[in-house]
């Protein structure tokens, strides 16, 4: 037994040469076959300086009692102790794969693999490992083949004496062989069939692209040709006999465990699609049905077994169509959605750790490259490579990418791949997930070269890796758009004219001309504002070729700039308030209406801001809205004066509303888009209306005050009608409104009604004065008597008219009458009075239904537009507004006398109750709530897009991208859109037919 000293000392000398397990190091050093280790310095500093020294000395154990006998035992001691190159490779995969140790373990001969070091042996390729691989004649002595070859690539890559590329390189040309041989073993089992056919393999992916990860599927697609006049049938049967033997051989599990899988889901029609298929027949697909993605995957394909000339005629076929893919309708966006879906499927627990698919992961780094391979390469042959890091050097020697952009990208590329292949490397596992033992993270840093503080330095690098990318990610795109029309840096390739329209043009830009032309003159000079632009310009430029219309959100940001961009806060607000930038971004290129008020005001910028908690964008209450225009007009010199500060206000909160809707309707990246549409409706509807009322009262105020001082002979109240008094406004709807009077104390009836007259005069008048403000227009036509009648009564006459003329349509109309300004008693009053009339005492007789239903089908067949589709108009078609609002409303007439929950002037909240009622059951009920929010929210889209109002769906293709964008709708998805609007319309007819017209 060791002396209590010496074993102290041992101890001190493992611990200072790194084991994190001193003791149990020291009981493995105590066996008489470890004698030449534990006396030799030199062995025990090697163990030190690999990246787990518990772990490789557990190995070299398990190693040394693996041999057969003593004497090759000591071969092996002393072959790690004179040779210093075998001794660092096989320490070094030791200390770094616990799967390869085991395989050491269990071929305990394999070590002398590593004995070579030959010149060949450093960088070896194909036919290397094939002749690694020759003896292997079935599944299990193939497995064991390919190990030991890995085990020389684990090796060289350990030791420093490959780097990132060549190992990857490798372990490419290992698959490749691997594939080579399982394919001839699959035709050694049916020489029939392998003389029956042609059969070529493309391998795709990381392999195709000659940059593998030690543990990964291998993605392949399959080309089948008759052979010797055979029968096509029968020889594609037989390619695929031979094709899924290949996979099995590869894939299952044997004693030894498997190789990996191979993945032939790329394939035309994926895992559907046959697995093998003829030139002629992918030739077919990829001209007719192939998506976006599929010809990025092309990228990386090469063909690596079986008839080579067959794979050779493959890629030479698609290489046309793959470098002409960037002239497909919405390219960019298919790839970048690509990209979103990718990270929208990782578990919200894996998002921090993964180092592939997660923002500022490999992929974003293998998408960009990609990308810009897609778009350029038509144009320049350099950029066709399969190979990521090979493309990116390309790219940037062509001057489509930055220079120093490109290199900081290869080297976080190149350290991010690293860290994957070491973290794959230690249960040869395939896995992207950084893991959270520290144990682990301290091994990974070790191998990494990180000896300091190993774990502290790996996370620190790897973040800052990572943040290189997701900065570098989008920025890509168009910092060389930017350097091309800025030219600050002389020295630096830039774009060519035409690659930058090239660029623009693939984004989505429609006048790229246009479009270099405002860059320039938003992105030139050496002044602090042009430099603050060129800061934001790479990332608003990607906000805007996320929208519909790119060219119009660049021009928008370039009138915003011009200006604000000598107002010290405009330019501060963009670049310091995370959620500024993006939410301008949005709201410029969603469509005309927003941009056109902010012209108009565009201090309103500062809305858009994080400042005051994030509120800037909520709606401000009546109230408020109401004392601020108040207080506006009590300064203001005369009527029209007052008015236009009433509009400012308007205008400003118009803005702010319609902002809030296209920011929470695309969703921001730190904001997603918000799930509840009936949310959004009711708060653009409550807005809207709210600003309407409180506009009217402003507006009521200045002609009172102009014609009258503080008094009027007559107390005066304006109601709201229609969707003003259900507070259902939309940003283009006019005002339904009803005007009622009551005259002052010991005024003359006469002299009242015409100072009443005269208010609804003026007040028209001043709303109506030219403005370049979107217009506020009063309709009073459902008023008594319609326009025959007058346009103010008093609250007597309203109720003799009601008493004895009053027809059912008017009790209909009259379910949204709610006071908005003026008299608050004398509205209530007439509250009061119409209240019997629109929930009339035991609901509507049978001849009163008739007479809606009549009046409903007669306004279906007369205000229809004609050449419009019925079925997509919002308001008038099968199962639009109209067709809900008269279903609710029609219970509201039935039922209102009996439940309290009906008396309500909004139309959700209407069908709400008659759903808790048991008068709707809550199935139709939903149906009809979705059909109602849907047509609105189209309206809202409609005026927000076009800049006026209107109930049908566009016709021009960029405003109808612009609708379906709003309504949540990838570019390319507007026919999606479409049927999902005719499809919820039609089952909101089904239940009006049911609940209106009885069935």
């Amino acid at each position: 037994m060791t002396a209590p000293g010496r074993r102290s000392s041992t101890f001190t000398r493992l611990l200072r040469h790194g084991f994190t397990h001193p003791s149990a190091a020291e009981r493995l050093l105590e066996s008489p076959e470890l004698a030449p280790i534990r006396n030799d310095p030199v062995l025990l500093e090697a163990l030190g300086a690999t990246a787990d020294p518990d772990l490789t000395l557990d190995g070299l154990v398990r190693l040394v009692e693996a041999q057969p006998d003593p004497t090759a035992q000591r071969e092996l001691l002393d072959t790690v102790i004179a040779a210093k190159p075998l001794r660092d490779r096989l320490l070094g995969v030791l200390g770094a794969s616990a799967a390869l140790a085991d395989h050491l373990a269990r071929h305990p001969g394999d070590w002398q693999a590593l004995a070579m070091y030959e010149p060949r042996d450093l960088h070896p390729e194909v036919e290397e490992f094939e002749q690694g691989l020759a003896g292997a004649t079935d599944p299990v002595s193939l497995r064991v083949a390919y190990r030991r070859c890995l085990l020389s690539i684990a090796a060289r890559d350990v030791c420093g004496t490959t780097d990132l590329a060549q190992t990857a390189a490798e372990l490419a040309d290992l698959a490749t062989a691997t594939l080579r041989a399982a394919l001839a073993i699959a035709r050694v089992a049916a020489p029939e069939d392998a003389s029956q056919c042609r059969l070529a393999v493309i391998a795709m992916g990381k392999c195709g692209g000659h940059e593998l990860n030690y543990v990964s599927d291998v993605d392949v697609i399959f080309v089948g040709e008759t052979a010797d006049g055979a029968d096509e049938a029968k020889a594609l049967r037989s390619a695929t006999k031979l094709a899924s033997h290949m996979m099995r051989i590869c894939s299952e599990t044997t004693v030894e465990g498997s190789i990996w899988p191979v993945d032939a889901n790329l394939r035309p029609e994926g895992r559907n699609g046959p697995l093998v298929r003829t030139l002629s027949s992918h030739l077919a697909y990829y001209r007719r049905w192939a998506k976006t993605w599929e010809f990025q995957a092309l990228l990386k394909a090469r063909p690596v077994a079986g008839d080579i000339d067959l794979g050779e005629e493959y890629v030479a076929a698609l290489e046309p169509m793959v470098w002409k893919a960037a002239e497909r309708d919405n390219f960019v966006a298919d790839v970048q959605k690509m990209r979103r879906r990718v990270v929208e499927n990782i578990p919200v627990s894996e998002l921090d750790r993964q180092l592939k698919l997660g923002p500022g992961g490999l992929r974003d780094v293998e998408f960009a490259v990609q990308l810009l391979q897609l778009v350029h390469g038509r144009e320049d042959a350099s950029l066709r490579s399969g190979t990521t890091l090979d493309a990116l050097q390309a790219l940037a020697a062509g001057g489509y990418v930055g220079r120093a952009d490109a290199a900081q990208l290869d080297t976080a590329y190149r350290f991010l791949r690293s860290m994957e292949h070491r973290i794959q490397l230690y249960r040869l596992r395939r896995t992207h997930l950084v893991p959270e033992d520290e144990a682990d993270l301290r091994r990974i840093g070790r191998s990494l070269g990180l000896r300091v503080d190993p774990v502290a330095e790996l996370n620190r690098e790897w973040r800052r890796h990572s943040s290189v990318v997701r900065r570098l990610h989008e920025k890509l795109f168009y910092r060389p758009l930017l350097d091309a029309v800025a030219q600050l840096a002389p020295g630096e390739a830039r774009l060519s004219a035409g690659a930058a329209r090239e660029r623009l043009v693939a984004l989505g830009y429609a006048d790229p001309a246009a479009a270099l032309r405002h860059l320039e003159a938003l992105a030139s000079g050496v002044t602090r504002k042009a430099a603050i632009q060129r800061t934001l310009l790479p990332v608003l430029l990607g906000w805007f070729a996320d929208s519909a219309d790119p060219d119009a959100g660049l021009l928008n940001f370039r009138k915003v700039s011009d200006a604000l961009g000598k107002t010290p806060w405009y330019l501060r607000l963009l670049r310091d308030e995370g959620a500024a930038a993006e939410n301008l971004a949005r709201v410029l290129s969603a469509g005309r209406l927003a941009p056109d008020l902010l012209m108009r005001a565009p201090e309103a910028v500062a809305l858009l801001g994080d400042g005051d908690g994030g509120t800037g964008l909520e709606p401000r209450s009546r109230a408020h809205l109401e004392q601020e225009i108040l207080a506006g007009v009590n300064r203001a010199d005369g009527g029209v004066q007052a008015v236009t500060a009433a509009r400012g206000v308007r205008r400003r909160e118009l803005f702010r509303t319609a902002a809030a809707d296209i920011v929470d309707s695309y969703g921001t990246e730190t904001k997603p888009a918000e799930a509840d549409q009936g949310a959004l409706v009711d708060r653009v509807g409550g807005a809207v209306s709210d600003l309407t009322a409180a506009t009217l009262a402003g507006t009521l105020r200045a002609v009172v005050r102009e014609g009258w001082g503080d008094t009027l002979p007559t107390r005066f109240a304006i109601i709201g009608m229609g969707r003003f008094g259900g507070h259902e406004l939309g940003y283009g709807s006019d005002a339904d409104v009803l005007f009622v009077h009551e005259p002052q104390d010991g005024v003359d009836e006469h002299e009242a009604a015409a100072a009443a007259n005269r208010v609804v005069s003026e007040m028209r008048r001043l709303l109506q004065v030219p403005s370049a403000d979107p217009p506020l227009l009063i309709d009073a036509d459902l008023r008594p008597e319609g326009k025959s009648g007058p346009l103010v009564r008093t609250l007597k006459s309203y109720a003799a008219y009601y008493r004895r003329w009053s027809l059912v349509w008017e009790s209909q109309a009259l379910l949204r009458a709610e006071p908005v300004a003026g008299d608050a008693e004398l509205a209530g009053r007439f509250i009061e009075l119409v209240d019997p009339l629109r929930y009339p005492a035991e609901g509507l007789g049978d001849d009163a239904v008739r007479e809606i239903r009549r009046l409903k089908a007669r306004m279906e067949a007369e205000r229809l537009p004609r050449g419009s589709d019925p079925k997509l108009h919002s308001k008038l078609g099968p199962g639009g507004l109209s067709d809900v609002e008269w279903t609710v409303q029609l219970l509201q007439l039935q039922h209102g006398w009996a439940e309290p929950g009906l008396r309500t002037t909004r139309t959700r909240e209407a069908l709400a109750a008659a759903c808790a009622a048991g008068l709707i059951p809550a199935e139709e009920a939903a149906i009809l709530d979705e059909a109602w929010v849907l047509a609105t929210r189209v309206r809202n889209a409609v005026m927000l897009v076009r800049g006026r109002a209107g109930d049908t769906f566009p016709s021009d293709a960029r405003e109808l991208a612009a609708v379906g964008r709003y309504l949540g709708y990838e570019p390319g998805h507007v026919g999606d859109m479409l049927d999902a609007y005719r499809r919820t319309a039609r089952r909101a007819r089904g239940v009006v037919e049911e609940l209106f017209y009885g069935g």
